[in-house]
């Protein structure tokens, strides 16, 4: 159904400060992308564009590198390093009639910019099918630099397993959408993920599995470093996350010395929790984390590697402690720095561990007294594997149901009361994968909502509300459809027609 008309421009994170004017600028076949600076990574980020705007428009977009003229109807890109306003991820963006200015001091500023700019396209811009135009972008200045530094999203894996292509396409969701982080739960009791040379049970026996029965699955090292640089040149860290010392039961299943029993784990397909632990007090065990530790962080260009540490229902509290007391220091000598669910709040904690926050407030008031900071995954708000109403075909209930408003209408400077914003590195939703193992899926819980939590984690509190965003959303049906996202027509949204 149709909705009313959206506010001028509806852009979704909203920028921080928005000046439209009168007219329009008209992207033509014979416009050029400008890179005045000459760096490889800003001509880098012009490129990225061009390949962005190409297949709809059919348009050549070719690249000049500080011409000595630059032409009418030209988009620039120009990097400014003297202007400390915009911070490493902030940009300027200026459209006038005869050219399209964007600027920033740090090339991933540029390249958020360029997705302000793709916004400010006909939704069609979106498709890959040449499409008729005209491509008028309205004019505009814009002003414009993220509020937190982490804008993530947590994808499981493990429970069921997606590949390289559905990883990448989802990287391509997020960068639209100006998140920078792609947290990959890579192991659980139902799977493991990621090949360790010096481990190959872990996944010759460790990836078979999934729920349901399913066939498993799991990433090379090679695919994994591709998926690793496919992110980087899209602005978005990867951070790996090795759960332990709970929900490791395909570790258990792939090494019998790990299990306090000795016996090997059979396969686990259900989705129960915080059954399985490693063996705290044998050496054995830190062997093992040293191994998969080591071969992680070789691959990981990125400072975190995530410990998982959640639900540890079957280790003992002291075992519990002693453990992700261990685990950090090993995961320092491999010059990372630790992250951890809630949990390993319980142990002591360097300040240079990040500590993500899902459920018990006074875990996440204990990882900032010890000088810890958070990032806030509420699962009553960010947990996107929730259902969104009770008669949801998709997704889970425990924490509840969570919709497209919900999932927007809340601050992460009040979910925590005691934790003040100085304390948060950044907002970062959950996909837990124990419903879902299609493409179609991901769509349908992820989103609309992920838009919501994009907006959250980059736009400044004041001056956002439900009211406004509805209608900013509304308008990016249209958008979502061309890029073949199968989102959920939320019926609180007045959805545009494509």
């Amino acid at each position: 159904m149709s909705g009313s008309a959206p506010s001028f421009p509806p852009l979704i994170p909203k920028p921080l400060a928005v000046a439209p004017e009168r007219g329009t600028f008209e992207l033509g076949p014979a416009a050029r992308i400008v890179a005045l600076d000459r760096s490889e990574e800003a001509a880098a980020v012009a490129r990225a564009l061009a390949g962005m705007l190409r297949p709809a428009t059919g348009f050549a977009l070719r690249v000049a590198r500080s011409p000595r003229r630059i032409p009418a109807g030209s988009i620039v890109l120009a990097l400014v390093p003297g202007d400390r306003s915009l911070g490493d991820e902030g940009y300027r963006l200026r459209v006038d009639a005869d050219r399209v200015t964007l600027s920033a001091r740090r090339p991933a500023g540029l390249f958020h910019g360029a997705q302000t700019l793709r916004q400010l396209l006909p939704a069609a811009v979106e498709s890959e099918a040449t499409t008729a135009g005209p491509w008028l972008v309205p004019r505009v200045a814009i002003h414009d630099r993220p509020r937190f530094a982490w804008r993530g999203l947590m994808l499981d894996v493990a429970r069921h397993f997606f590949g390289v292509g559905e990883i990448e396409r989802l990287i391509d969701e997020l960068a639209a959408l100006k998140l920078n982080r792609l947290h990959l739960h890579l192991t659980d009791d139902q799977g493991w993920r990621l090949a360790i040379r010096s481990r190959p049970n872990l996944t010759r026996i460790g990836a078979r599995s999934a729920v349901g029965g399913g066939a498993g699955g799991h990433f090379t090292q090679r695919q994994y470093v591709g998926i690793v640089a496919y992110a980087r040149q899209r602005f978005v860290d990867i951070v790996p996350e090795i759960d332990m010392p709970g929900h490791v039961n395909a570790a258990l299943a792939s090494y019998a010395r790990l299990t306090p029993d000795g016996i090997g784990a059979a396969p686990y397909t259900g989705i129960e929790v915080g059954f399985s632990s490693l063996a705290i007090r044998d050496e054995a065990t830190y062997g093992f984390v040293d191994d998969v530790v080591r071969e992680v962080a070789a691959l990981t260009p990125g400072p975190y590697i995530h410990v998982g540490g959640d639900e540890p229902l079957s280790t003992e509290p002291d075992d519990y402690r002693y453990f992700v007391e261990r685990a950090q220091r090993i995961v320092r000598r491999h010059g990372k720095r630790m992250a951890g669910w809630e949990e390993v709040a319980r142990a002591r904690l360097a300040r240079t561990a990040l500590v993500q926050h899902w459920h018990d407030p006074d875990l996440a008031r204990r990882a900032v007294e010890q000088g810890a900071k958070l990032v806030l995954s509420p699962a009553r708000r960010a947990y996107l594997d929730i259902k969104y109403a009770r008669t949801s075909p998709l997704g889970l209930t425990w924490a509840g149901t969570t919709s497209v408003r919900d999932a927007y209408d809340w601050d992460p400077a009040t979910v925590v009361d005691g934790v003040s914003e100085s304390d948060v590195v950044g907002v970062e939703g959950a996909l837990w994968s124990e419903t879902i193992d299609t493409r179609a899926g991901v769509d349908y819980l992820l989103f609309p909502r992920l838009l919501g939590l994009a907006e959250i984690a980059w736009s400044p509190a004041a001056g956002r509300s439900w009211r406004d965003y509805r209608v900013r959303l509304a308008a990016h049906g249209p958008r979502l459809s061309a890029r073949g996202v199968g989102f959920h027509p939320a019926p609180e949204v007045r959805w545009r027609e494509p």
